[in-house]
């Protein structure tokens, strides 16, 4: 055996890895740290789990098998039952879940990344530019973003896509973490760093990138879960209005159909219990996740953790 393979097989050589640890123990252990951030992603793994195999064992471009009938009770083969057109509810479920995730997703980021980009701009810059920024976001945030949404799905004939919907719910998403986001810059803009920065020549637009941005990730990624939830909800609440996609399975026009066939009235519950219990792990396991981001973004939170 080689020196080298000796060196690596010592005790003090074990130990130092045992003391290091790999990728994944470490990942784990922080998980134990972090609970609420461990819990949300596993919820999302196990939603993610339920759709990548819900693709692999049902047909999910009929959504119903060739034998259905309207209305029938879960069973074996059909194991969240049938709705009233026939369709297989458990094909549904497959498809609709990552089509409203799709738009919470797409809204959420449009929503922001505008939102940072103008409070990394107001905070940063102040002045005018601040003024201007911060008045239409507090006159913005006083319009209910959900009559504004019913108003534009109104003039769309045949109702939103699942792009529109996503598109128009993000274009109103960056209001609240415009404001959430310039006051975090407003207070870091004064670190020492940041000072230091400054003078050893760095222009504005590098501080911000440089300096700034990175500190402020954990953060970002707390009013991004934030902003997916949100987005979710208010496509929810369209599709329900019967604003949404008639020919999209989402979740939302999955509750639209069972009150308009009055699903909860005749007892058919099995119409009803799959998209209340896929939402309700959704956003169970968003919440989580944001909390569990927060508490890497807030120090405070943190040193009591």
């Amino acid at each position: 055996m080689s020196s080298a393979v000796q060196v690596l097989t010592t005790p003090e050589q074990r130990q130092i890895q045992e003391v290091r640890g790999t990728p994944v123990r470490d990942s784990l252990r922080y998980m134990r740290r972090n609970p609420s951030l461990g819990f949300g992603i596993a919820l999302l793994l196990a939603l993610l789990g339920f759709i990548v195999i819900g693709h692999l064992t049902v047909d999910t471009i009929q959504y119903r098998p060739l034998s259905a009938r309207p209305l029938q009770p879960p069973s074996r083969d059909l194991p969240f039952g049938t709705d009233k057109q026939g369709r297989n509810l458990y094909a549904v479920m497959v498809v609709g879940t990552p089509l409203t995730l799709r738009i919470g997703l797409m809204a959420g980021v449009i929503g922001v990344t505008i939102g940072a980009a103008l409070a990394f701009t107001a905070g940063y810059y102040g002045g005018w530019v601040d003024a201007i920024i911060r008045v239409v976001v507090d006159v913005g945030l006083t319009i209910p973003g959900l009559l504004i949404l019913i108003i534009i799905g109104m003039r769309v004939r045949g109702g939103l896509t699942v792009d529109q919907m996503a598109l128009v719910v993000g274009l109103l998403a960056w209001l609240y973490p415009a404001r959430t986001i310039r006051s975090q810059v407003l207070t870091l803009k004064e670190r020492g760093y940041v000072q230091i920065a400054r003078l050893s020549g760095m222009s504005n637009p590098e501080v911000i990138v440089k300096e700034l941005l990175p500190n402020l990730l954990p953060y970002l990624g707390a009013s991004l879960v934030g902003s997916v939830s949100a987005a979710i909800l208010a496509s929810i609440g369209l599709e329900v209005l019967g604003l949404g996609p008639f020919e999209a399975p989402t979740l939302g026009m999955t509750i639209y159909w069972v009150n308009y066939n009055a699903a909860i009235i005749n007892g058919w519950w099995w119409w009803w219990v799959p998209p209340i219990v896929v939402i309700a792990i959704l956003f169970i396991g968003l919440f989580s996740i944001a909390v569990g981001l927060d508490e890497i973004a807030n120090p405070r939170v943190r040193s009591r953790a």
